[in-house]
């Protein structure tokens, strides 16, 4: 791999940068910012121990609980490193080491936008959290963004090419994963400079267990940042049944498979002509919303004696398929499930049509109640007889998906540990999480963040609806700590009941048989990737027949078949190794 030409700052014109800045700022934050000298190396560190009550502003004083900030409150809060001011909301206190910043450096992060991003910005170097990072650190981000619907493509080339930048996010896009990554040169082995440079990262991964075992790799080598959160996030996908169709059928919420039945056919009747909303290009097609009450789940997922399996070839998969041979025979689910897109699946949730979406309470809040005044209630995942306990697939791991690697061609590698670390401080909780203080949130008398009704969250000049703004005016998605219950908008509006939603499927669904995020070697990789696509190709051509009845049930016999054929055993004992070196971290 080719190494750039790299363009390092000089010592010396750091240590003056720094002397200068913090001559200029000591006056006004003696407290936060702790480097307060132009010391460098251990005796820095030493002094830089958090120490955030002792000499905190005078100001910060006032602004748990204060609804109406001065100026002057504001600025200390914008931009300066206080953060005395916060409280200690979660079991794990988040670290403030803040004695890297402020630092005079520029680095290249490549980073993916998204279709919802772009429409709220045009430009991820004008973002407003993002460019408030800089400000409080030092630290200017050019943000190298690939065209949207190319990303994969895109960085395929840039690998290729063998010219990186500094950081890379979503760094997992790499084939093989991260540890193929580190194996071919690509990313840095973090694991030293971790222990040495990130003190927050460091403490807040090492806090929890499940924090530190889902961001290292199976040899203990640490190859990327992860964004990890304080807590397992709530499940966020399930049944949601429009309190209309309810009041209509005079049916109470079903809980098993035949009570649906029943309730869907009383739905029929009652005037909705498709009344479950059921989408194969949207994710839900092989979830465990119905496969999972006959324990066929959609892909890989851990059984009862703690062995990998694939779901397609368990047992009750001919039962499942049964039900929705039947279910789509009596028109109980939308006629175009095969093929409906996101905009397709909401314009028929809010017609007359729908009586029940499968899907997430934080997206429908906003279709349904925000725009469409339609009330709705969560259901739990269906079961097949009554008393049992719904299942699901879905647990975090305390781990929000989304990963920063370091590259090997990183040009200022004490900038890039130095820029990612602050994510993991209290001040980057608040920022990335809440956006800027004034405008966007304020802080209770708790020291917790939280959107006013009058701020910019809700009010929005632009007239942006809400799911747009989540990442407008924050970050949603970054290698940082996630405060998701806390710091989605479409949780915490006022009236919003999407968290509630969420927190009872979660506390009343059993997730044991979720695959944790096991990690494979390169020719693992290469190898499950190769047999994945033809199991998927397979599942979803006799699958989808079946239920649409131009092949009878029976033919999964011969589905079963050409999958063993075709490298089932050896796909399922892939995933199984990865288990047990998961299970061993």
């Amino acid at each position: 791999m080719k190494v750039r030409h790299k363009k390092l700052l000089s010592c010396l014109l750091v240590v003056i940068f720094l002397f200068t800045m913090l001559s200029g700022c000591s006056s006004k934050n003696t407290a936060v910012n702790k480097n307060t000298s132009n010391n460098s190396g251990a005796e820095a560190t030493k002094e830089a121990e958090p120490t955030a009550t002792a000499e905190a502003n005078p100001l910060a004083a006032g602004i748990a609980g204060n609804t109406a900030p001065t100026d002057e409150e504001k600025a200390m809060v914008n931009d300066t490193l206080e953060d005395s001011y916060l409280g200690d909301v979660f079991d794990t206190k988040i670290p403030n080491d803040y004695s890297a910043y402020p630092m005079d450096a520029t680095l290249d992060v490549w980073m993916p936008s998204n279709s919802i991003l772009a429409s709220v910005c045009d430009d991820l170097n004008n973002q407003k959290t993002f460019a408030q990072v800089e400000k409080l650190t030092g630290i200017k981000i050019n943000f190298i963004v690939p065209p949207l619907g190319e990303e994969t493509t895109n960085f395929n080339l840039m690998i290729a090419s063998g010219e990186l930048p500094d950081i890379i996010v979503d760094a997992g896009r790499y084939t093989g994963g991260i540890a193929a990554g580190v194996a071919d040169g690509a990313y840095m082995k973090l694991n030293d400079i971790i222990e040495k440079d990130m003190p927050n990262y460091n403490a807040w991964r090492n806090s929890d267990e499940e924090r530190r075992v889902t961001s290292v790799l199976d040899d203990g080598t640490i190859g990327a940042v992860y964004g990890l959160a304080p807590y397992n996030e709530w499940c966020w996908f399930g049944m949601l049944i429009k309190q209309e169709a309810l009041d209509k059928t005079g049916l109470a919420v079903p809980e098993t498979i035949d009570e649906w039945h029943n309730f869907l056919l009383a739905c029929k009747k009652a005037g909705y002509d498709q009344p479950l909303n059921y989408g194969s290009t949207y994710g839900q097609i092989f979830t465990g919303i119905l496969n999972g009450a006959y324990n066929v789940w959609d892909w890989m997922y851990v059984d009862k004696d703690g062995k990998a399996a694939w779901g397609p070839a368990a047992a009750g998969a001919k039962d499942y398929l049964t039900m929705m041979q039947q279910w789509n025979k009596e028109g109980l689910f939308n006629k175009d499930w095969a093929t409906a897109d996101f905009n397709q699946r909401m314009a028929e949730a809010a017609s007359p049509d729908c009586a029940v979406m499968m899907d997430s309470p934080d997206t429908m809040w906003g279709y349904w109640k925000q725009d469409n005044n339609i009330d709705f209630v969560g259901a739990l995942n269906p079961v097949l007889n009554k008393g049992d306990k719904p299942q699901q697939t879905y647990k975090n791991f305390k781990s929000t998906g989304t990963i920063a690697a370091i590259t090997t061609q990183c040009d200022n590698v004490e900038a890039a540990t130095a820029f990612l670390d602050f994510a993991f401080t209290k001040k980057g909780w608040e920022i990335y999480n809440y956006g800027s203080y004034g405008d966007v949130h304020l802080i209770n008398d708790k020291g917790l963040p939280y959107f006013p009704e009058d701020g910019l969250m809700y009010n929005d000049p632009d007239g942006q609806p809400l799911s747009n703004l989540i990442w407008k005016y924050r970050i949603h998605s970054f290698a940082n700590i996630r405060d998701e219950h806390n710091s989605n908008p479409l949780i915490t509006a006022k009236g919003s009941y999407s968290g509630k939603i969420r927190e009872y499927w979660t506390s009343n669904t059993d997730d044991s048989m979720t695959m944790p995020p096991v990690s494979f070697t390169a020719d693992e990789s290469s190898r499950e990737g190769e047999l994945g696509t033809i199991l998927s190709t397979l599942r979803n051509e006799y699958f989808a027949k079946i239920v649409m009845g131009q092949l009878p049930v029976s033919a999964y016999d011969e589905f079963l078949q050409k999958a063993k054929t075709q490298g089932l055993d050896e796909f399922v004992q892939l995933w199984q190794t990865a288990l047990d070196r998961y299970n061993a971290r």
